[in-house]
């Protein structure tokens, strides 16, 4: 496994890291002991960094990811995610008591006193330009709920506009064969502001894993 600094944070973090949407359930049905297994089997392989969100089956795959660090000596990153619980999901429903209060139930769930990275969940581009959104993270990082925030984006412009702020540590962005626009316009950036980049949907959910057939 490979290893490399991930934005400021100091962290040494694998180049794969295990994302833990589908053990949430939200895929449909999954078995736990078989979710824990997978997680125990890419410890074993050398992964440290963990992805989840709150709204993965409602924090189950947090809560099995806990279970993991229960059960494993090693030193593993955990990354989880907040907005999305938002009902409707707009900018204005970012708020401090809403951030304060998804952070409450990541830790819960995860059974941490601070969560390693919180990251915002794909939120509207409204909040990119919301500078208190920043500062109340700021707040739950002085606060000690949180040891680092990030961002999860849809848009180019969307990342850019994130790493303005200056405690953005990361920037978790669409980017695989088919979608190459991040490279040509924001990883430079990226890399000159020292922020971490964390690309999901590496497999253009699942088109690119030679497993799906199309009909002639």
């Amino acid at each position: 496994m490979q290893y490399r600094e991930l934005g400021r944070t100091g962290w040494k973090v694998s180049t794969i890291r295990f994302g833990a949407w589908a053990i949430g359930g939200t895929w449909g049905p999954v078995n736990d002991k078989e979710s824990l297994d997978a997680l125990h089997r890419a410890v074993d392989l050398g992964v440290n960094f963990f992805d989840s969100a709150d709204v993965y089956g409602d924090g189950r795959s947090e809560s099995l990811i806990s279970e993991l660090c229960k059960q494993r000596d090693e030193t593993i990153y955990i990354a989880t995610k907040a907005g999305r619980r938002l009902d409707a999901h707009t900018a204005s429903g970012y708020s401090r008591a809403s951030l304060a209060s998804f952070v409450v139930h990541s830790l819960e769930k995860l059974d941490m006193e601070a969560i390693d990275l919180l990251q915002l969940h794909c939120p509207p581009t409204e909040v990119y330009y919301m500078p208190e959104v920043f500062g109340v993270l700021d707040d739950l990082v002085a606060a000690g709920k949180l040891r680092h925030y990030g961002v999860s984006v849809e848009k180019v412009e969307e990342a850019l506009k994130a790493i303005e702020y200056p405690n953005v540590q990361s920037v978790q962005i669409i980017f695989n064969m088919f979608r190459h626009r991040p490279a040509e316009l924001f990883f430079q950036q990226a890399k000159n502001r020292q922020v971490g980049i964390l690309a999901r949907v590496p497999l253009a959910s699942g088109l690119l894993t030679g497993k799906i057939v199309f009909g002639e």
